[in-house]
């Protein structure tokens, strides 16, 4: 469960968006979404075959 304490005068917003940033790096929102529909592993592995072969690319663009 995630707590965020409110300093002494600080607005809601403030806090609020701290929470937001916390949630999201905790990752529950993607691992929600990822588990709506099944994906079979061989789909899910030619996925990342295809973002490593766009991360590779794109390091090479970078280094030349």
């Amino acid at each position: 469960m995630l707590v965020v304490n409110v300093k002494e005068n600080e607005s809601i917003d403030k806090a609020l968006k701290r929470f937001k940033k916390k949630f999201e790096k905790t990752g529950v929102l993607r691992e929600l979404r990822s588990r709506t529909f099944f994906t079979k592993p061989s789909v899910k592995r030619r996925g990342e075959i295809i973002k490593a072969q766009y991360k590779q690319k794109m390091r090479d663009l970078e280094n030349k």
